[in-house]
């Protein structure tokens, strides 16, 4: 007599051994679940997008001011690349640069000081968002104006200017984030006061006003700062529309980053609920995926680096760096440079170790530990050449987009050791000002800069 199988006996075979694929499905489910949940639950590497942010900001700000004698020459009236040249090129690649909008003298010193704010803006994280916009027109205005001007850092700014629009780079490390705890504060406060009055007035119709009035003016979006540099862009925006210095494409961008601006603003102010939780999660996407871009981005700047160096028959037979050490134009310590160049073991050395670490670095991302070496040698190698080939803002370019690999723990300690004699000295300001008086704690952790819990982040507020 046949026995019928049970549904369990086919998830095994004859012999009794289980299924390897027994519960693949629902380990796939969990996965993707998970994997969902860490995307748009929210922004991740939060301490890697600001020192990014600040490093960017950081290297424009200074290249400016160093250049500052310069800069006519480099991208203004004076400049060997002239205007008309200029509106050539642009009309064949549709690059964007303020500065072709107009040839006076006037507006391209508007411009520069622009782009020194909006670095300096970006800088300390002050209204980041609109500070991340202005940072990327400055930096495309004026590289695109003369496109002879750049190097590799330069290049490297390009890309990341437009990146850092799409972060929410202001969350950790930047004014916005101090705002915003201290709107959190003020708005507790506010409501603690709410609660007394409405006590004192139960029962009366003036309860309601009070609690009303309270919280109105505990709301943290009355920004009228913010509402002003906003409508400011706005104007702008429509003036050069109708002057049609914009083409087509940046002028879809650029209205589409203003109305999604303004819908941002209107719907956390007034619909706080579902609505604005459904933005929060495209704002995590978004900024998430703009911080994969940019792994990515150096991943393919180190390989193809290494890669190419490869093929070079200077770097096949150790040396590559021999040469740059005789000209002139890099070697700002000739004495430095000559005896360096003099030590063959130590050219081949460096040499054969540039185009290993650049070609293993993106396969290292796999090890944490491998990583962090191979990461401190690149940052190292960077340092060396700023000194030794002269060339301190390429170096500091890319620094700054190593830094997206630097450990969340590494980044945090480094905060602390910043931010902790900042704060003792406010400590003791204030005490000295008001003896007997205990210090305030902010809202929010301060030991690792991480919101309280139901803060807003800055990105609220910019």
């Amino acid at each position: 007599m046949s026995v019928p199988r049970t549904p369990a006996a086919h998830a095994e075979d004859p012999a009794g051994t289980p299924s390897p694929f027994a519960g693949l499905g629902a380990s796939i489910d969990r996965g993707i679940a998970r994997g969902l949940a860490r995307v748009t639950g929210g922004a991740l590497g939060p301490y890697q997008a600001a020192i990014v942010r600040i490093g960017f900001a950081a290297t424009w700000l200074l290249f400016l001011l160093r250049e500052w004698p310069n800069r006519s020459e480099l991208y203004g009236p004076d400049s060997p690349w002239t205007f008309d040249l200029a509106k050539r090129l642009v009309a064949g690649n549709h690059a964007f640069t303020a500065l072709l909008w107009s040839d006076s003298r006037g507006w391209f010193e508007l411009v520069y000081a622009v782009a020194i704010v909006s670095s300096a803006m970006l800088l300390v994280g002050w209204r980041t968002r609109t500070a991340s916009v202005l940072f990327m027109i400055g930096v495309l205005s004026l590289q695109n104006r003369s496109v002879f001007m750049g190097d590799g850092g330069d290049n490297v700014i390009h890309l990341m200017a437009i990146y850092l629009v799409f972060t929410r780079c202001g969350q950790v490390w930047s004014l916005d984030r101090r705002r915003a705890l201290r709107a959190a504060a003020a708005s507790e406060a506010a409501g603690a006061e709410v609660d007394a009055e409405v006590d004192a007035v139960a029962g009366s119709e003036a309860a309601e006003s009070v609690a009303g009035g309270k919280a109105a003016a505990g709301r943290l979006w009355n920004d009228p700062v913010g509402i002003a540099l906003w409508a400011l862009l706005g104007a702008a925006l429509v003036m050069a529309t109708a002057a049609g210095k914009l083409s087509t494409e940046w002028e879809v961008a650029l209205w589409a980053g203003l109305l999604l601006q303004a819908l941002w603003w209107a719907v956390r102010r007034y619909a706080p609920g579902e609505p604005r939780t459904v933005l929060d999660i495209m704002a995590n996407v978004i900024h998430n995926g703009a911080m994969l871009v940019i792994v990515v981005e150096v991943c393919l700047i180190y390989s193809t680096a290494g890669w190419y160096k490869i093929q070079g028959s200077r770097w096949e037979d150790g040396t590559a760096l021999y040469y740059p050490l005789h000209l002139d134009d890099f070697t700002p310590w000739p004495g430095l440079s000559h005896a360096l160049a003099g030590n063959s073991l130590m050219v081949m050395l460096i040499t054969y170790g540039t185009v290993m670490v650049q070609v293993a670095f993106p396969f290292t991302l796999f090890n944490r530990r491998v990583k962090n070496v191979l990461l401190a040698a690149m940052m190292l190698e960077h340092a060396s050449i700023a000194v030794v080939l002269g060339l301190p803002f390429f170096s500091l370019a890319m620094i700054a987009a190593d830094a997206v690999f630097l450990p969340t723990g590494f980044l945090r300690w480094l905060g602390e050791r910043i931010s902790r004699p900042l704060r003792e000295r406010g400590t003791r300001a204030g005490a000295a000002a008001i003896p007997g008086q205990r210090p305030e704690t902010a809202a929010g952790d301060e030991d690792t800069g991480q919101p309280a819990a139901g803060s807003p982040s800055a990105e609220a507020v910019s």
